[in-house]
């Protein structure tokens, strides 16, 4: 048996959305060990003179813990 953990972290980008999941997704590997899957909760954009400049997500991620 093992016993998870979701975690909610959120992270942006300056190129897109899959970049941005990319971006946390490395940046929680770092952190944390054991890391399965992760939820994207919510994404938005950033809009500057109607042109988009930011793509932000937010994400659960799971990890399992150590024994």
């Amino acid at each position: 048996m093992s016993v998870a953990r979701i975690t909610t972290l959120s992270s942006n980008s300056k190129t897109s959305f899959d970049d941005a999941i990319k971006e946390g997704i490395e940046r929680a590997n770092k952190t944390l060990r054991n890391v399965t899957g992760a939820w994207v909760k919510d994404q938005k954009v950033e809009v500057n003179d109607g042109a988009v400049v930011a793509w932000h997500v937010v994400l659960e991620v799971t990890f399992v813990l150590d024994d």
